[in-house]
């Protein structure tokens, strides 16, 4: 596990995320995903890159927020581990690092949303501490009313 390591994806090399991303999402095609990410980068969002050596084998978005209920908080998106590095403990320490990372800059909770067809990833989430309070709810406002 010395070879592993984490660390924020620059702006500059956002696209690099790309590959994992489309483990999860395989529905958007690539000029908007690519145009989402420039976005994103620009906005209270950093991407957070666990690598062994220099191969990137985990992401993990981040959106900085303060909410009414919680205070100042991080939304956790898009967490990907590529499928040869899973069950192998680095999901538990990808997430101290992301905690101790987000706790230094102030955020007092940690908020996220899974897929409904993604239970492996609920028992995680489970065994971080997360809890369910509530469902989220989407509405395309497209004209396409397509979902990607």
């Amino acid at each position: 596990m010395d070879s592993i390591k984490f660390k924020i994806i620059p702006k500059s090399e956002i696209f690099t995320i790309i590959p994992l991303l489309r483990l999860t999402n395989d529905k958007t095609p690539t000029n908007i995903l690519e145009q989402r990410l420039i976005e994103m980068s620009n906005q209270n969002y950093e991407c957070i890159g666990m690598y062994d050596n220099q191969k990137i084998i985990g992401i993990c978005g981040i959106w900085y927020m303060t909410r009414h209920y919680i205070g100042k908080s991080m939304e956790l998106d898009h967490v990907v581990i590529d499928s040869n590095y899973r069950s192998k403990g680095l999901g538990k320490l990808f997430f101290e690092w992301i905690y101790q990372h987000t706790k230094d800059k102030g955020c007092e909770a940690s908020e996220l949303n899974a897929y409904v067809s993604n239970p492996k990833s609920h028992k995680f989430y489970y065994n971080e501490g997360y809890n369910i309070y509530g469902f989220h709810f989407l509405k395309i406002l497209r004209d396409d009313d397509i979902f990607y």
